[in-house]
């Protein structure tokens, strides 16, 4: 992996939309790994890093998202990568809001964020996909996406990105199955096991 990407909205009235979870994901891994500052590039935001001892540049399109495919193929045509050095993180409607899915290639699923990356570099890429969930209705989807996360999600929220930071380097590593299992330990933890009996030192 050599390019991370965050989809989102740019600008201060979008920051805290469900829309721009990938935009949250990646600054969370930035700032955890001590990434340099953004600087405007490939019609996006820059920033340069090292998690796991590889270099890494992180880019937050700033196209809209419906536009996201022209930043994304740009930077790759730049470093002259193939789609499988890309990570995009994104939101996710099909899955439940907390849940993380991890995969390389598939359709863009109506979001058009990633209709837009096809188009300009081909599906092959990898994609974490940050659940959402659904407004349970087709029309409502658009201003449920476009609208914050409501205040009783921060707290899972921010549990969510902190924990994608932490296994992160198990991405760059390419141990994909360490990742989402070290993930699903940070967000669910097992319960201490209870203490051993005191044993009769007389026994």
């Amino acid at each position: 992996m050599r390019l991370v990407v965050g989809l989102g909205n740019p600008g201060p009235k979008y920051r805290a939309n469900r829309h721009n979870v990938g935009y949250m994901a990646l600054g969370e891994i930035a700032r955890r790994y001590d990434f340099g500052p953004k600087r405007s590039r490939f019609q996006g935001l820059l920033a340069e890093g090292t998690v796991a001892g590889a270099r890494l540049s992180a880019l937050w399109p700033t196209t809209f998202m419906n536009e996201s495919g022209r930043a994304v193929g740009e930077a790759l045509r730049f470093y002259k990568l193939d789609p499988g050095d890309v990570l995009v993180i994104h939101d996710e409607l099909d899955l439940a809001a907390g849940k993380v899915r991890l995969k390389r290639g598939g359709g863009s699923a109506g979001h058009n964020g990633l209709r837009s990356i096809d188009a300009h570099v081909g599906a092959d890429y990898w994609r974490l996909r940050i659940g959402i969930g659904h407004p349970g209705d087709a029309n409502l989807v658009m201003p449920y996406v476009l609208s914050d996360f409501f205040k009783e999600d921060v707290p899972w929220l921010t549990k969510l990105l902190e924990a994608i930071a932490e296994a992160f380097p198990l991405l760059v590593e390419n141990q994909d199955n360490r990742f989402t299992t070290k993930l699903a330990l940070l967000l669910n933890p097992p319960p201490p096991k209870p203490p051993r009996p005191a044993t009769d030192p007389e026994d």
